[in-house]
């Protein structure tokens, strides 16, 4: 019987999301087996180990990336992970943006709450 949950998340460029997880401090391995409960695996494009045998595998379905995890195991909060990636990738994708149609990054801040404000303009 596996374990193992699946969560949706509105990720869809693999190369952002894999230095996503590097820039938040996670050992990224890629195109391998996410281990699960009692030795259960399945397979995942990014897959972060962890020690108590219970791996985080970001996996690709048609058009975006899906988590994979069996969560009773993983023993993080689901939530507060899922938020960490969702915000840090959003930025990357949008500095990504940013750069490719010539824009500059003016000023960026983060507020008290967490948001990040960014302040963009291109000189005509």
């Amino acid at each position: 019987m596996s374990h193992f949950t699946t969560i949706n998340i509105q990720i869809k460029n693999g190369e952002i999301l894999h230095q996503t997880l590097q820039e938040l401090g996670y050992h990224v391995e890629c195109n391998t087996s996410v281990r699960g409960y009692h030795g259960n695996t399945t397979e995942a494009e990014y897959v972060i180990r962890q020690s108590n045998g219970y791996d985080l595998g970001f996996r690709q379905n048609e058009e975006a990336y899906e988590l994979v995890a069996d969560f009773w195991g993983a023993r993080i909060n689901q939530t507060e992970f899922v938020n960490s990636v969702n915000q840090k990738y959003a930025h990357k994708m949008l500095m990504h943006s940013v750069q490719k149609q010539g824009f500059n990054v003016e000023e960026e801040d983060v507020l008290e709450d967490g948001t990040v404000r960014v302040v963009v303009g291109r000189w005509q």
